[in-house]
């Protein structure tokens, strides 16, 4: 999980939930394509999580770390646990 004031990214044995300033949105796992995750382009610490629905659709969240060590432990966290939904999927 990583969260910050208006924003979180949960994933888990049901699959990915995004929330984005109050507006949940909940992708269980046959409906995600896959998931990708990445610090943010421009510096900062931001981590960058996009979920590519089954039919196409890009859904985006941007969580604040506060500080680059919250976002490497995220970021750290983050793609061993996606590898572990996502891996074996056809």
């Amino acid at each position: 999980m990583a969260h910050d004031r208006r924003n979180s990214v949960i994933v888990d044995p049901s699959g990915v939930s995004l929330e984005i300033n109050g507006q949940v949105m909940d992708f269980p796992w046959a409906a995600v394509a896959t998931v990708h995750h990445a610090p943010s382009p421009h510096g900062g610490a931001f981590l960058m999580v996009a979920v590519v629905h089954a039919g196409g659709t890009l859904y985006e969240c941007r969580v604040d770390a506060k500080r680059k060590a919250q976002l490497h432990q995220w970021l750290g966290q983050l793609g061993p646990v996606l590898h572990h939904y996502l891996a074996n999927r056809v």
